[in-house]
């Protein structure tokens, strides 16, 4: 970007209300047309949709929406609440509901939903629980099932929690990346450690849909997996295994990418995010 140009990327605070917590929720919009509300990964926030907010190709079309979740980048913990009183764990019940009252706060019409990675996964929630609310959902890097790491050691007193989310992340971007977005990625795990191991109660514990896929419906709600090969959390093949017990579903493998496709190699996850738009368009049933 030129020195001197101001981006078109616009910030803003909306108020919901989420099972009894009152949330002032920050998010970021450019673009006209069809919706498309991004979920960040865990631990981190709406930064990590950059790109994608200032990419003409997509805002020309679309009205690209990215949120931090409460307890995340600048939407603070709930304010009603002595919120430090308890552990944070995200349940699946919190997430799908917090989703659908921003969309509403914002009058959203027919939105297309796009997460990754725990993002992902809720995806698979709302299309499950919600697919008339949904023109279409986007679950990167998501599956079924993602056990394992909901660890302790993430916010242990014996290490730094910054550096250990951090670093956690380093070897799940692909090596093909750019050196600056994936320091760029690194850096933002640097800031939001404290909700990281919450957030993967949610990834790892509270989400299951093993054996419950096939009740969505990928021809009310269009569902579009897309994963990177170098994701070894939720692989290729644990996408497009749960892609297949899903009607309608359509499964995109990304290569030269990892776990963090957005913010990591921009350029590359475009391509597979335009194919999957395109699918979304085309099987979207006239309501």
């Amino acid at each position: 970007m030129a020195r001197g140009v101001i981006s078109p990327v616009t910030g803003h605070y909306v108020t919901i209300d989420v099972q009894g917590d009152r949330c002032k929720v920050f998010y970021l919009e450019n673009g006209r047309g069809r919706p498309l509300v991004c979920q960040h990964t865990a631990g981190c926030h709406n930064h990590q949709w950059r790109d994608l907010l200032e990419d003409e190709a997509i805002t020309r079309d679309y009205r690209v929406i990215a949120y931090d979740l409460a307890r995340h980048g600048k939407s603070d913990p709930p304010h009603n609440t002595e919120w430090w009183k308890e552990e944070y764990r995200l349940t699946a019940d919190y997430f799908v509901d917090f989703i659908t009252e921003f969309c509403d706060a914002l009058e959203l019409e027919d939105p297309i939903f796009m997460g990754s990675s725990f993002g992902g996964n809720v995806a698979l929630q709302l299309a499950l629980r919600h697919p008339e609310r949904f023109a279409g959902v986007i679950p990167v890097e998501a599956a079924d099932y993602s056990p394992g790491f909901y660890l302790d050691w993430w916010q242990h007193p014996h290490a730094n929690a910054a550096q250990v989310c951090a670093s956690g992340v380093w070897d799940l971007m692909a090596p093909q990346s750019p050196e600056m977005d994936r320091r760029l990625t690194w850096f933002y795990y640097s800031q939001g450690a404290e909700a990281f191991k919450g957030d993967l109660y949610f990834y790892s514990v509270d989400h299951d849909l093993r054996g419950r896929l096939h009740e969505i419906n990928g021809e009310e709600c269009p569902v579009v997996l897309m994963t990177g090969t170098y994701d070894y959390l939720t692989t290729p093949e644990d996408s497009r295994r749960s892609a297949q017990q899903i009607k309608g579903g359509h499964f995109i493998e990304m290569p030269d990418i990892g776990h963090f496709p957005m913010s990591e190699n921009y350029p590359v996850f475009r391509t597979y995010l335009q194919e999957a738009l395109r699918h979304i368009e085309g099987a979207t049933p006239k309501r």
